[in-house]
């Protein structure tokens, strides 16, 4: 996706669609999947990846894995970076607990023409 076209995108459908991946990623175990949705050495990237390979190890998949958007704020958009005020809870999941809404900065940066996530706070 040329930078240009990311704009007419809204930011919730980028979200969607990019959670829509992750979880796509989580329940085939594909950890180099996971990966390439996140920036070159995003921690939260890290984290994430490390944290499906210990599902993996234990042989554990989690389906279903949804994050509900209770709340998605633009804080700054421009044509390769959004940065949003995210409240959000995963919902759905096999093997996974409830959970309460939380609240993130995420920032997206678009990456050989995908939208990726740089960085979560």
């Amino acid at each position: 996706m040329l930078p240009e076209l990311a704009l007419a995108l809204a930011p919730v459908d980028v979200l969607r669609a990019w959670d829509e991946h992750r979880s796509e990623a989580w329940a085939t175990g594909d950890v180099a999947g996971l990966r390439s949705l996140y920036t070159a050495g995003a921690a939260a990237g890290r984290a994430d990846a490390a944290m499906l390979r210990a599902w993996e190890e234990r042989g554990l998949r989690v389906t279903g894995m949804e994050m509900q958007l209770l709340s998605v704020q633009v804080r700054r958009r421009t044509a390769d970076r959004l940065v949003l005020d995210v409240v959000d809870r995963l919902v759905g999941g096999a093997h996974l607990p409830a959970d309460l809404p939380t609240r993130h900065v995420v920032t997206l940066r678009v990456v050989a023409g995908e939208w990726r996530v740089a960085g979560v706070s």
